[in-house]
């Protein structure tokens, strides 16, 4: 088989970066921590990026068999260089390899000119300077891949010219597209300006060392395919030391989440929580959310539901309370909340004005940050006043469409990530943002990217189940900044082993909160 792999994750880690927490750097950042490590370990800036080439070509050929044709595309810039070091490394190990290189740069770097000088040392490799973007074609016949390095993480403007056209030339092609660091036409943060059909469609992105902020945004993910993040020894300590507000979380961020219980605990040391969903016709969003609610450890769970939802929640959550409103089919308001740790509301409620007014009274009368989702944020859209209502550090849990109504359209990810920001630091709320990159906004506008998760997630309920899994959380004692940040991996961790048990198609809401348990597990391996 000429390609032994398909990539099977949206990121995937080497054991040795498991050691720190990731940030997210931006352009500037990296360039310092390229060149601090090369000052202070010292390393000459050619041996880094051997090292580079190194670590890409380990993961190309644990892949692609030698069978493929592998096709290099160089700029003349340090990707470029690293490019030409990851063709001479194939060649060694007896891949057929051919290069081309894009002329049309001011200049080449110094180590670009270096690579290229023992390129010519190794007279069987096919080395070829494009006069047009038209020289380059593949044969469909032959397993053939692309390896895209072309342009870095250095860009700071649109691609425009024989650059694009040989982007768009690349974007033809029915083969794998393997981009190093970054894909070419891609910048590190901010494409709002950018010509999409001027960046690189890759399959798979082999990320040096951390991943970048455009990998998370949904309009970017035609171009990053699956990344991969690949340590090449950047100095751990300098990447500590810098400053940024975005974060990406990892295993090693959330496993000293889990709260051990001591021999003789009982339930009343994990909280009492109230869950507020349901309406005629959605009490399925009340048994999901209160059955994450439980499995995620909360000691004792209350929900209110409207009458018709009485004997399905006794029935089917027996572990839970229920309690009764007054009102057959609608959330028409609740008389004692004192006795809760933490409180959910949202999840099938509905938007009746009934409803709407026991939400004001609920928001006002509660002493403990809430967690707000679904319907309860539509209300909050159609009342935008009563934010100044909400406890500080309440958690908010938006899809895309409902943050849209809460906070105003944006036309591109980057756009929603910056109003996401703006809207936490404003109202001081916490805004969990979901999507494949789910992102946790904080009231100090720093923002939290998850890693775990699958499109088999996008399934009704399961968003209900995740604001179970938070408000279990809170109620258990963990901060607001931590139930998020905790839930939001553990429900993607749940989501990823339902993935590998069941597939992606067949994933229901109920799935990932029976594999919660495994969850915990393993993160606590």
């Amino acid at each position: 088989m000429a390609y032994l792999n398909s990539v099977k994750a949206y990121y995937v880690l080497l054991p040795s970066l498991l050691s720190y927490f990731m940030k997210i750097l931006n352009a500037e950042q990296v360039r310092a921590s390229d060149a601090h490590t090369i000052t202070h370990e010292p390393i000459a800036s050619i041996d880094l990026m051997e090292r580079a080439a190194a670590v890409c070509t380990h993961w190309i050929t644990g892949h692609f068999t030698n069978e493929v044709m592998v096709k290099v595309l160089c700029g003349m810039g340090n990707n470029g260089g690293d490019g030409l070091a990851i063709a001479r490394l194939l060649h060694d190990k007896g891949y057929r390899t051919e290069v081309f290189i894009a002329p049309w740069f001011a200049k080449p770097s110094a180590d670009f000119t270096v690579n290229r000088k023992r390129l010519e040392d190794i007279p069987v490799m096919k080395v070829k300077e494009l006069s047009s973007p038209d020289d380059i074609s593949i044969d469909n016949t032959h397993p053939t891949i692309i390896i895209d390095a072309i342009l870095g993480s250095g860009l700071s403007k649109p691609v425009e010219g024989e650059l694009a056209e040989l982007i768009q030339k690349i974007n033809t092609f029915h083969c794998p597209v393997i981009a190093i660091d970054i894909p070419s036409g891609l910048m590190m943060e901010d494409n709002t300006k950018a010509n999409h059909k001027n960046i690189v469609n890759a399959t798979a992105t082999l990320s040096i060392e951390l991943p970048k902020l455009s990998f998370m945004f949904a309009e970017n993910g035609q171009h990053v395919g699956d990344f991969y993040i690949l340590p090449i020894g950047i100095d751990k300590q300098f990447i500590a030391g810098q400053k940024t507000s975005n974060y990406f979380v990892m295993r090693d961020k959330v496993v000293g989440m889990i709260q051990p219980r001591p021999k003789f605990s009982h339930k009343g040391n994990y909280g009492h929580a109230l869950l507020v969903a349901g309406s005629y016709g959605k009490i399925g969003a009340a048994v999901l959310g209160a059955r994450a609610c439980l499995r995620s450890g909360a000691g004792l769970l209350t929900v209110h539901v409207p009458k018709c939802g009485y004997t399905v929640l006794q029935a089917d959550v027996p572990e839970a309370m229920v309690s009764v409103d007054e009102e057959e089919k609608e959330f028409s308001g609740i008389k004692d909340i004192s006795q809760y740790n933490a409180i959910g509301v949202g999840p099938g409620i509905g938007t009746d004005k009934q409803t709407q007014n026991a939400f004001k009274l609920l928001i006002q009368q509660t002493h403990v940050p809430l967690v707000i989702d679904a319907d309860a944020i539509n209300i909050l859209a159609e009342n935008k006043t009563w934010l100044a209502f909400l406890q500080k550090n309440s958690i908010l849990t938006p899809h895309p469409g409902e943050f849209a109504r809460l906070a105003g359209k944006t036309s591109t990810g980057y756009d929603a990530y910056t109003l996401q920001k703006e809207f936490a630091v404003k109202h001081g709320v916490y805004v969990v943002l979901k999507g494949a990159h789910t992102a946790i906004a904080t009231p100090e506008g720093d923002v939290y990217f998850n890693s775990t998760g699958n499109p088999g997630m996008a399934t009704a309920g399961s968003g209900d189940t995740l604001t179970g899994i938070i408000t279990g959380l809170l109620a258990q004692g963990h901060s607001p900044k931590e139930a998020a940040i905790f839930g939001v991996y553990l429900h993607g961790l749940a989501g990823d082993i339902a993935l590998h048990e069941i597939g992606s198609n067949s994933i229901i809401a109920e799935d990932i909160t029976n594999c919660l348990g495994k969850a915990f597990l393993e993160i606590g391996k």
